[in-house]
């Protein structure tokens, strides 16, 4: 505990404040729901067979199932109602597939968040030391988006054929002895599937969280940064030619061309030799006089 309240004192875990750290923190907690709802999912359905020889009916018939979802393996017996006999049935499906996409990326998802919280409180002036650490976790911000995504709907889609497949009215359609108008077949229990939806939820929700961090990952990287520079010293540029250049000496300088070239308009319009020409319009009146 000691260690604990000396970097909170410290500031080590001023991190977390910010939006880079804080949003990888719930995608930590979101990836664990995502895979608990589903990878730890257990349920099961309920039929009755009643016979019209009472003797072979089978009122409590318990099918169960679990995560992955490979539903062929299921196998139960049911009455056929003639006789003894049963029969052995088994549900229709493999969802493994997508079930199994969908909890791999929450467990990677898991993985990489936590870590990636660690390296931001403990180790973020070395990851902010280089650009090759923004650079890798911008990548990997963008692909678990992309993972996120395709997974979530893979798992949406799958979820919606499993509950087609454990339906109760389709498993009695299995049944041959429900076959026979004589004999009544009816659900008792259908399977509860409220975490299987939660996770589904989940796992968009996770989507929302990475997607939405791919902004904050990229401020961190060089390519944000010198695309907020680059503007700057255009600018910069642009000024330091442009007081390098004529404008400011012929305006303004002392020694720049518009001065130099107001003196010598004014030694070619001899402005300043008004002298000359008051002499000439007083010089021609007189010998004008004198001539007379």
């Amino acid at each position: 505990m000691e260690s604990v309240d000396q970097l909170a004192s410290k500031g080590t875990f001023r991190a977390l404040k910010e939006p880079l750290a804080f949003l990888r923190v719930l995608e930590w907690l979101f990836a664990i729901f995502a895979f608990a709802t589903c990878g730890g999912y257990s349920g099961g359905l309920r039929l009755s067979v009643d016979c019209a020889n009472k003797t072979e009916s089978d009122l409590s018939i318990d099918i169960a199932f679990a995560y992955p979802f490979r539903l062929y393996q299921v196998n139960f017996d049911v009455p056929t109602c003639e006789g003894k006999r049963r029969e052995k049935l088994s549900l229709i499906g493999d969802f493994s597939s997508s079930a199994e996409f969908f909890v791999t990326i929450a467990v990677f998802a898991f993985l990489y968040s936590l870590a990636a919280t660690v390296v931001y409180i403990f180790f973020q002036n070395k990851y902010r030391e280089n650009n090759r650490g923004p650079l890798i976790d911008f990548i990997v911000t963008v692909v678990f988006s992309f993972l996120w995504l395709v997974g979530s709907s893979g798992w949406a889609k799958g979820l919606s054929d499993v509950k087609v497949a454990t339906d109760p009215d389709e498993v009695l359609l299995l049944m041959s002895a429900c076959k026979q108008q004589s004999n009544k077949c009816m659900p008792v229990r259908s399977p509860v599937m409220s975490s299987l939806n939660t996770s589904v939820v989940f796992g968009f929700l996770n989507f929302i969280l990475w997607a939405g961090n791919i902004w904050f990952v990229f401020k961190e990287t060089g390519w944000h940064s010198s695309g907020t520079r680059h503007p700057q010293d255009t600018m910069e540029k642009q000024s330091g030619s442009f007081n390098q250049g004529g404008y400011n000496q012929d305006s303004y300088g002392p020694t720049g061309g518009y001065n130099q070239q107001g003196s010598s308009f004014g030694q070619q319009t001899n402005y300043g030799q008004v002298d000359e020409f008051g002499q000439q319009q007083q010089s021609s009146p007189t010998s004008f006089a004198n001539q007379i």
